[in-house]
C-alpha cells in the first residue's frame, strides 16, 4: 500500500431506535467506553461524530466519559465532527428547522466541549443540495458525505474522485462546501472485519486494492459505534459475536495498518489539505433527477424510509408539520420549544423503534401539539385586497360518461366511469392544450405502456394481492356558487372503504384543488400512492422539460429531465415498494418546460406525502408522471389502524414562463 492516507470516525448515537432506555448504561460501557480506551492507548486519532442530544443524555448518564472526550480532543487525540442537535433527515424537514437544529447543537457542544466543530456529518448520508447554504451558514467548513449513490447516478464522474475531496455546490451554483467522502464498501468491510466474518489477511487484501500511485485518501471506517461489542437487536441477520472482543480486533488491525509505512493515519479535517492535489476540488452536484436525495448503503435504504414506512411515519410527521405551522407564528416560541421539535423529527423513532419507546414518543409528541396549540399565536389584521376579479358564470355540463366543466380560462373534464379521475385539465392562459389528464390505452405503441393511465386517483398496491384504486363508477355531485368557482363531490367504494373525493375549480386563483378522503378502518402494509398526475407529452417541450421542489433548503431544487429516465417509485425489491422521492418541505413541486410550467400544491398539515417522479421516453414521445405516496413498504412497516379518515389535499395551477432556470442544474 502506497501514499493511502486513512481517516477513521464513529457515529454514536444513544437515541438509537432499537435500544431501550434502560440498555443506554450498558452502551455506553462496552462501546463508548472502550472506544475512547482505543484513543487513549493506542497510536492512531480517530474522530466522533456525536449528535447534540446524545451528548446531553452521555452527560447525565456518565460526566467522566465527557471529561475523557473533552482531554482526548485538547491534546489532538480526536475530532469532534458535528450533525446538529438531533439526527433528524435535514431533506425532509423544513428550512427553519434544520437552521434550529444546526444552532441547537453547536450551542451543546459548546456547553459541554468548549468547542465548535468545523467538519459536519450528513445526518444517514440523507443529502440535498438545498442543505449545502444551512452548513455554511452554520460555520461548518466542510461535511461528510457518502460516495457511492452520488457515483452511481453520475457515470461522467472520474472513479479517482473518491479518494480525494471534492466540493458539493447549493441549487444557485454559487455556493459550494468542500467534501470528504465515507464509502459504504468501505465501512461495510470493517464492520465484516471487526465482527469475524473476515480475516486479518483477506482484509488487508481488500484494503490493499485501495492504494494507488498517487496520494489517496480513505474513510476506512464512517458507522454506527453501537455494533461492536452490542447486538442492538433491530435486525433477524445481525452478525453473531465471534468470541473474542471487537473492539480489540478493531484496535489490532489499527496498529497493524499504522505499521505499514505507506499508510499513514490522519484526523479528518486534516484531509481537507489534499484539496490542492489535480483531481480534487471539483465542483459536483451530488443529487440527480435519478436520485434528488441520495442516501447511504445500497437501494433499500431510501428517503421513503423515514418518511412513509415504519409504524406510522406519515402521521407523526404530519403532526410535526402541524407543530411546525403553529411555533413559526408563535411570538412566545424559544428555542425550547424548537428543540423539542428537533427531537421529535428525530430519525430513530421513524424506523425500528420499540414498542415502549415509541408510546412514549407519542405521548410527547402530544403534549407538544397540545402545547403549541394553547398558545394562540398574534393574528394579523386581514390585508384589503387591492383587486377584485369576478369572473363569469361557470358551466357544469354532463355527457355520457363525462362532466365537463368551464370556469374562466380553466377546462376540466371529468369521468364518472372511473370515480373522477381527470379526463383533461387546460388552463387556456397557460397552453390551449390540456398540461394533464389521462392518456388512453393505446396512447403509446410500446407495450411497456399498453395500459390507461389517470390522474386525480388513488391506488393502493399490497403483495399477493389485488390492486385496489378509486376507478370505480360514480354519480357525482356539484355546486355552482355564483362566484365562479366550481365544487363536485364523489363517493367511491373499494375493498377497504369508501374514498370521499372533492374537486375545487377556482378561476379566480387559476387553480383546481383535489381533496381525498380515505374512509379505511385499517391501512395494510403496502403502498398507497394518491392524486396521480399525468402530463400530456404534447403539452411540454421535451427538450426543455424539468421538475423542482425544495428538499430542507430555502431555494428550490431544479432537475433535467432531458437525457434522463427517472423511476422514483420503481420497487427495490420484494420487500422495499419504492426507490426515491421528493421531500416537498415548502409544499410546492414545479413541473414545466422553457414556456410553461404546472406548480403543485400540498397541505402538508393534512398529509406530510412525498412526491415521486417518473420519467420515461417512449419512442419519440415520453411519458411522465407525479404521484404523491402516502405510504411505502420496507421491513419496519406495520398495518396501521385508522381512527379518523386519512386525508389529502393538492392543488393544480397552471402558469406561463418561469422565474427559475428551465434548463435545470442537471443537463
Amino acid at each position: 500500500m502506497k501514499n493511502l492516507h486513512l481517516f477513521v470516525f464513529f457515529h454514536l448515537n444513544l437515541m438509537y431506535s432499537s435500544i431501550e432506555e434502560e440498555q443506554r448504561t450498558t452502551v455506553v460501557r462496552d462501546c463508548y467506553g472502550p472506544l475512547l480506551d482505543l484513543l487513549e492507548g493506542g497510536s492512531v486519532p480517530m474522530a466522533i461524530e456525536i449528535p447534540g442530544v446524545t451528548l446531553e443524555i452521555l452527560a447525565d448518564l456518565d460526566s467522566a466519559w465527557i471529561g475523557r472526550l473533552k482531554r482526548l480532543i485538547g491534546a489532538g487525540r480526536c475530532e469532534l465532527i458535528g450533525s446538529g442537535y438531533t439526527q433528524l433527515i435535514g431533506p425532509l424537514v423544513p428550512a427553519l428547522v434544520n437552521r434550529a437544529n444546526l444552532r441547537l447543537g453547536h450551542e451543546v457542544y459548546e456547553r459541554l466541549l468548549g468547542i465548535r466543530p468545523t467538519l459536519a456529518l450528513v445526518n444517514e448520508q440523507a443529502y440535498s443540495s438545498g442543505m449545502v447554504p444551512h452548513y455554511l451558514d452554520a460555520g461548518y467548513r466542510a461535511l461528510i458525505m457518502e460516495w457511492n449513490n452520488p457515483f452511481r447516478t453520475h457515470p461522467d464522474w472520474d472513479p479517482e474522485w473518491r479518494y480525494l475531496p471534492q466540493r458539493a455546490v447549493d441549487p444557485s451554483g454559487e455556493r459550494s462546501i468542500p467534501v470528504l467522502w465515507n464509502n459504504s464498501i468501505v465501512f461495510q468491510k470493517f464492520q465484516r472485519y471487526a465482527h469475524g466474518e473476515m480475516d486479518r489477511e483477506e482484509y488487508l487484501r481488500y484494503l490493499g486494492q485501495h492504494a494507488g500511485g498517487r496520494p489517496r485518501v480513505l474513510c476506512l471506517y464512517g458507522n454506527d459505534a453501537e455494533i461492536f461489542d452490542f447486538r442492538p437487536g433491530r435486525y433477524h441477520t445481525e452478525a453473531v459475536p465471534c468470541g473474542e472482543s471487537e473492539w480489540k480486533r478493531i484496535g489490532h488491525i489499527l496498529e497493524c495498518i499504522a505499521r505499514d509505512e505507506a499508510c499513514r493515519f490522519l484526523l479528518p479535517a486534516e484531509a481537507l489539505r489534499f484539496l490542492g492535489e489535480n483531481e480534487a476540488g471539483n465542483i459536483l452536484d451530488l443529487s440527480s433527477p435519478e436520485e434528488p436525495i441520495p442516501v447511504k448503503k445500497q437501494v433499500k435504504y431510501n428517503i421513503n424510509r423515514w418518511g412513509i414506512t415504519g409504524r406510522d411515519d406519515l402521521g407523526v410527521n404530519t403532526a410535526c408539520w402541524r407543530i411546525y405551522e403553529q411555533l413559526r407564528r408563535l411570538p412566545s416560541a424559544d428555542d425550547t420549544l424548537w428543540r423539542e421539535l428537533c427531537y421529535l423529527w428525530s430519525s430513530d423513532f421513524r424506523t425500528h423503534i420499540t414498542d415502549r419507546r415509541w408510546n412514549a414518543f407519542r405521548d410527547r409528541l402530544l403534549a407538544l401539539a397540545n402545547r403549541v396549540s394553547g398558545d394562540k399565536p398574534r393574528v394579523a389584521p386581514p390585508a384589503l385586497p387591492t383587486w377584485v376579479n369576478r369572473p363569469a358564470p361557470a358551466s357544469v355540463t354532463r355527457i355520457g360518461r363525462l362532466l365537463c366543466v368551464e370556469a374562466g380560462s380553466i377546462r376540466l373534464v371529468l369521468n364518472l366511469a372511473r370515480g373522477l379521475a381527470v379526463d383533461s385539465l387546460a388552463f387556456l392562459d397557460t397552453s390551449p392544450r390540456p398540461l394533464c389528464g389521462t392518456l388512453d390505452h393505446g396512447y403509446y405503441d410500446d407495450i411497456r405502456y399498453g395500459a390507461d393511465f389517470y390522474t386525480g386517483h388513488v391506488v393502493f398496491e399490497t403483495p399477493g394481492r389485488s390492486r385496489i384504486t378509486d376507478l370505480g363508477p360514480v354519480e357525482p355531485a356539484w355546486e355552482t356558487p355564483g362566484d365562479g368557482s366550481v365544487r363536485i363531490w364523489g363517493r367511491v367504494p373499494t375493498p377497504l372503504g369508501e374514498v370521499v373525493k372533492e374537486i375545487t375549480v377556482a378561476p379566480a386563483e387559476n387553480r383546481v384543488g383535489f381533496a381525498f378522503e380515505l374512509h379505511w378502518p385499517l391501512l395494510p402494509v403496502g403502498s398507497l400512492r394518491i392524486g396521480a398526475i399525468t402530463f400530456h407529452p404534447e403539452a411540454f417541450d421535451p427538450h426543455s422539460l424539468y421538475y423542482a421542489t425544495h428538499n430542507g433548503g430555502d431555494t428550490l431544487e431544479t432537475f433535467s429531465l432531458v437525457g434522463h429516465r427517472v423511476q422514483h417509485g420503481d420497487a427495490a425489491s420484494f420487500l422495499v415498494s419504492a426507490r426515491q422521492a421528493l421531500g416537498m418541505t415548502e409544499g410546492t413541486v414545479v413541473v414545466g418546460d422553457r414556456e410553461r410550467r404546472l406548480t403543485v400544491t400540498i397541505n402538508r398539515k393534512r398529509a406530510a406525502v412525498l412526491g415521486q417522479v417518473t420519467f420515461d421516453p417512449v419512442g419519440e414521445s415520453y411519458f411522465l408522471r407525479l404521484v404523491f405516496s402516502a405510504r411505502e413498504m420496507d421491513e419496519t412497516s406495520r398495518p396501521l389502524a385508522l381512527s379518523e379518515p386519512l386525508r389529502c389535499s393538492l392543488s393544480l395551477r397552471g402558469e406561463r414562463a418561469s422565474n427559475i432556470s428551465q434548463e435545470g442544474k442537471n443537463p
